[in-house]
């Protein structure tokens, strides 16, 4: 007799099992293939897991264009002929006939009816996005580390080229770290930070507080921003102290320094300082552990006044739409960094409730892939 009890399953897992059966049998599938009512099926079920298989490829052609900077490049010229764009990206002309087409082909180019090249509507959503840019290059330290999957998943945790880059993931005593050790992945998160904050800034309505305090806030690049659309609102920064250092030079270069405060420690040992009506976590939560991230949150809780909150704002797993952003790609990225994982909004609200917050609520964002925005209320201590 087996330990574990099943329930029966319900009648759309039922279905899904005769669906995935029938799928699974070969004979079917070369049916559904030439049959006119479940072709268009079966070209796109085909077609998706060649997406899968060829992804990779597909993310090396952005990589190779990111580094050669093509969008950059036709942006600033233009229509150009592409034995002019050859040259000016130092290829051969076929290579640089192959990455055009392949970025074609991916909607990051565009070749006119004249045979000039142009940017193509993915092409151009990155012009004027340095963040978007930065992961990608970032993304070398992944694919290396995800060169041998299935030994990354049998093996402990850490000890990869991510794991390595972020230095904190990995350190006995990060609130030590040397500033050479910080200052990669502090530019990199000040690089991607705007993107969000511009989210986050649309969603919240940060006027309404007098003191906010961003833990873990890198260099600074969340508090700027919000720092423009609240003009009244003083600004706490607390993170390791290199980091911390880094930010404060950031404040005093963008004439904030009257208005900002910059705390060095490790927020997963010390107290947080008190002070504000408003503390936020971007994009800090899904980075640890769960023990790490309880009593991160019961050290928030803590220094939050009566009717403080608390913001979290990061990619969250179970976003309808981008469901693959969460378990599949943030699963695997932060195996690779060596702690954390993603986390739907369920779970985070299951342990807000554990910290001692009275409530919280998701806030609407308007690209939830990108972040989603939980708001917890402290209430009456």
């Amino acid at each position: 007799m087996s330990d574990v009890m099943a329930a029966s399953p319900g009648w759309r897992d039922r279905f899904r099992e005769w669906r995935e059966g029938v799928t699974a049998n070969p004979r079917f599938r070369a049916w559904a293939a030439r049959f006119p009512l479940t072709r268009p099926m079966a070209r796109k079920r085909a077609g998706q897991l060649f997406d899968l298989c060829a992804g990779f490829v597909y993310s090396q052609v952005l990589f190779a264009c990111v580094r050669l900077k093509v969008f950059d490049l036709l942006h600033e010229t233009g229509p150009m002929a592409e034995a002019a764009l050859a040259h000016r990206l130092s290829l051969p002309p076929e290579g640089a006939s192959r990455l055009l087409n392949a970025a074609a082909a991916l909607q990051l180019t565009h070749r006119r009816d004249d045979g000039l090249w142009t940017l193509g509507p993915l092409g151009a959503a990155m012009i004027g996005n340095p963040g978007i840019s930065a992961m990608v290059e970032h993304h070398a330290l992944l694919y290396a580390d995800l060169a041998d999957p299935v030994g990354m998943l049998r093996r402990e945790r850490g000890g990869n080229a991510l794991s390595a880059y972020w230095a904190y993931s990995g350190a006995d005593s990060p609130d030590q770290l040397a500033p050479d050790r910080v200052a990669d992945y502090s530019a990199l998160m000040a690089a991607s930070q705007p993107m969000v904050a511009e989210e986050v800034i649309v969603a919240f309505d940060f006027r309404r507080h007098q003191v906010l305090l961003d833990v873990g806030g890198g260099e600074g690049a969340f508090l700027s921003h919000v720092a423009a659309a609240a003009p009244a609102l003083r600004l706490m920064l607390f993170d390791l102290p290199p980091v911390a250092a880094r930010g404060a030079a950031r404040f005093a270069q963008a004439g904030l320094a009257a208005r900002a405060e910059t705390f060095g420690g490790d927020f997963t040992t010390d107290d947080l300082p008190r002070g504000a009506d408003l503390i936020s976590l971007v994009r800090v939560l899904h980075d640890h552990d769960d023990d790490v991230v309880m009593g991160l949150l019961r050290r928030v809780r803590a220094a939050l006044p009566p009717g403080g909150r608390l913001l979290v704002a990061e990619p969250m797993a179970g976003t309808a739409g981008a469901e693959a952003m969460g378990d599949a790609y943030f699963g695997f990225y932060l195996l690779a960094m060596g702690r954390g994982r993603p986390r739907r909004p369920a779970e985070l609200q299951a342990m807000l409730a554990a910290a001692g917050f009275a409530a919280s609520r998701l806030i609407p964002t308007g690209t939830p892939l990108l972040t989603r925005v939980l708001v917890a209320e402290a209430g009456v201590a």
